[in-house]
């Protein structure tokens, strides 16, 4: 593990250290000029659709440009179209001379059909230029445009889906689509899969909403051939980075009084200020990102080319050094905005490591974003969302000349908890970091339901007043993370399996129905003639009797009512909270945030047996937590622990796959591979990892009395 130790004091830099091997594979490219994910992804280029798991900076861009390239050339595609979440993005589809290096045709996009970079922003009041440009475009003999999610959006809805025909659509970070019907670019997604007459190329660095929402319905994800590159295969392969850092800092009184016990300024790095809304922010933006500059040294002016305001550190050895930092925090001025955006995008500076040192953001300079010398993620405040840290992450994790260690520290407010439950939900969090890095999803809302007056669990903690029979009856498990929820008329499961399902499968249950055509089309398009009663009795009935036919009706209708409960309760944790404005309650439940965070979603992640915690170090006023290393063996050990939770195969047929992959070691002189392309080997890695459970389950039986 790496550790940065001060002698001077007892703080010590903790972090989660990721160590690599440096083969250099994943920028070493073939004789077309493709990197290792872009030749894999460029194998399948043949499907009409196609998504892209991928983290950043393994080129999913370049990618995307080779798959388009061979069907607008060789499959008889018209045009394709590249739809980004933000303008700012819309720079890594820019044009590229990809035959410098091997390739046969250059990617071409002509600068009246890069609407990111036109003028106006994406509302529907001002973005009608652009929907007219999209007409122009598919009228037009040109092949390529790039446009941002809105203006896709608008231009479907005013050209309809037929005017996009013969052509390929190549949606950029994936996760942002829903398969809920409140989602009008997943919505759109869904009719050109039905319409079924245009290409889909899909990609993501992270395959996950952090929500209970699927990114598409299962119907049209198995239509998606798939390619997956994980973190570990990135990372393991670069030529230069060999170490990722991940630390947790907690901090009591101003986060900007503690800020540079973790702001390095030899190091690059994009700070993310906290959201007005979070407990960490003092309200006022501007005044925040000046007291950081103030911090940082003595303010000099600002460059009249760049916009980059000029700071100079105080003097060090090699005496007073000026650095340059973008503000990307104030709006205040748009032209004056632009002109630091378009310096960050300027292409003549990307392989200039003395551009800018510093970038100060607050909701910008998150996915996509890239700067491959980026060396620190710093972000102020906790973030609910897994896939906004997971994206924060792949800032600093460019490959680039020099640059052999990256690192993500979050700074956040002392919690209102006993150290040891912080410990937990840190531990939790990294747990659920590691498996989203292997493109996993990791979220799961768990309750634990009964009957009303049914009794109080035990383990489970009902608040300062108790439990009270007939009161509000909700309680907090501590180490499993469940909730328990009563409920007046609730059916109880009768047989172990129903139990089960209730327990574990829940999940599956809420998204079988919320991804229902019939369901989704009756309550969204004749709401005013459906009884919510038809939807959560009879849709929900059909899926539990469908997806579970050999239980019992009495069981089958146990199910149901279990999950309904659990389907209304995550709507409801979505919803605004009560009265947060600013009060007493509310600001001592934002203090909790972190907790709550791990509370409200309950990660599956708890169930997986892995411990990153390793000790704990002073830290200002607070502490800091230090974690174990996680590196390439560990991210292992967690996907083939999330691997063995989903896998369904039996006692026997596991222990029988278990002893062919040691004869497969044995010949190979290595495992299988649960990643494997080939459906043999993959298989034989499944068996062991379920055969690593039914052991430790069997284990865990007999300490426990039951074997």
């Amino acid at each position: 593990m790496t550790m940065a130790d001060n002698p001077t004091n007892k703080r010590r830099i903790p972090s989660v250290s990721i160590t690599t091997a440096r083969t250099g594979v994943s920028s070493r490219a073939n004789v077309l000029g493709m990197r290792p994910m872009q030749e894999r992804a460029y194998a399948q280029r043949g499907e009409q659709y196609l998504v892209i798991k991928s983290p950043p900076s393994s080129g999913k861009s370049r990618a995307l440009m080779f798959i388009a390239l061979d069907k607008l050339h060789n499959q008889g595609i018209k045009q394709a179209i590249v739809v980004v979440p933000e303008r700012s993005i819309g720079g890594s589809f820019a044009s590229e001379r990809l035959t410098e290096n091997g390739f046969w045709a250059d990617w071409t996009v002509k600068p009246q059909w890069n609407l990111c970079d036109a003028p106006g922003v994406d509302e529907p009041k001002v973005a009608q230029s652009k929907v007219k440009a999209v007409g122009e475009f598919l009228a037009s003999g040109d092949q390529v445009l790039v446009c941002t999610h809105a203006t896709f959006r608008f231009a479907v809805d005013e050209l309809g889906v037929e005017a996009f025909d013969g052509r390929l659509i190549a949606v950029d970070e994936f996760h942002h689509v829903s398969s809920n019907p409140d989602n009008r670019l997943g919505s759109q997604l869904g009719q050109f899969i039905a319409h079924d007459k245009a290409h889909i190329v899909a990609m993501t660095g992270s395959y996950f909403r952090g929500d209970a929402v699927a990114v598409l319905a299962p119907q049209d994800e198995d239509r998606f051939a798939k390619v997956t590159y994980t973190y570990y295969e990135q990372l393991n392969g670069y030529e230069y980075l060999k170490s990722l850092d991940i630390g947790y800092f907690f901090y009591t009184g101003r986060y900007l009084d503690a800020i540079m016990k973790v702001l390095d300024p030899a190091l690059k790095t994009i700070v993310h200020i906290p959201n007005v809304n979070s407990r960490e922010s003092l309200k006022d933006k501007h005044r925040e990102v000046e007291e950081i500059m103030d911090a940082l040294g003595d303010w000099k002016g600002v460059d009249p080319i760049t916009g980059f305001h000029l700071i100079e550190l105080p003097a060090g050895p090699r005496g007073k050094r000026v650095i340059k930092v973008a503000d990307l925090v104030d709006d205040s001025d748009p032209a004056k905005r632009s002109k630091v955006l378009a310096a960050l995008k300027d292409p003549a500076q990307r392989n200039n490591r003395d551009h800018v040192d510093i970038i100060i953001a607050l909701g910008m300079a998150k996915e996509g974003f890239d700067w491959i010398w980026c060396e620190h993620a710093l972000t102020i405040g906790y973030r609910s969302s897994l896939t906004e840290i997971v994206q924060i992450i792949g800032r600093s994790t460019r490959d680039a000349p020099g640059k052999e260690r990256a690192r993500f520290t979050n700074l956040i407010a002392e919690p209102d908890a006993a150290e040891a439950v912080v410990v937990d939900a840190i531990n939790d969090t990294l747990k659920a970091i590691a498996a989203s890095l292997l493109m996993e999803q990791v979220l799961a809302p768990r309750f634990e339901f009964t009957p009303k007056n049914a009794g109080a669990i035990e383990g489970f903690d009902y608040g300062p007043s108790g439990y009270v029979e007939g009161g509000k009856n909700v309680g907090v498990n501590e180490t499993t993370g469940q909730i328990h929820f009563e409920i007046n008329g609730l059916v109880e499961p009768k047989t172990p399996e129903a139990s089960r399902i209730c327990r574990e499968d829940l999940n599956e249950v809420i998204t079988a129905f919320v991804q229902d055509k019939t369901a989704l089309e009756r309550g969204l398009f004749d709401h005013e003639n459906t009884l919510p009663e038809e939807l959560t009795q009879l849709r929900m009935g059909k899926i539990v009797r469908d997806r579970y036919p050999d239980l019992g009706e009495e069981d089958q209708e146990a199910v149901r009512q279990h999950a309904i409960a659990a389907l209304n309760l995550t709507q409801q944790a979505k919803l605004p909270t009560a009265g947060a404005g600013g009060n007493a309650e509310s600001e001592a439940r934002a203090n909790t945030a972190l907790i709550d965070g791990i509370r409200r979603y309950a990660m599956d992640v708890r169930e997986l047996d892995i411990d990153l915690i390793d000790r704990i170090n002073p830290f200002e006023a607070a502490y800091a937590v230090l974690a174990k290393a996680m590196d390439e063996r560990t991210l292992r050990q967690v996907q083939m622990t999330i691997a063995a939770k989903k896998i369904s195969i039996s006692v026997e047929e596991a222990r029988e796959l278990a002893e062919r992959a040691l004869l497969f070691k044995r010949e190979r002189g290595r495992v299988p591979d649960i990643n494997s392309q080939d459906a043999w080997e993959k298989r034989m890695a499944e068996g062991v990892a379920a055969f690593a459970r039914y052991r430790a389950q069997q284990k865990t039986d007999v300490s426990n009395g039951r074997g």
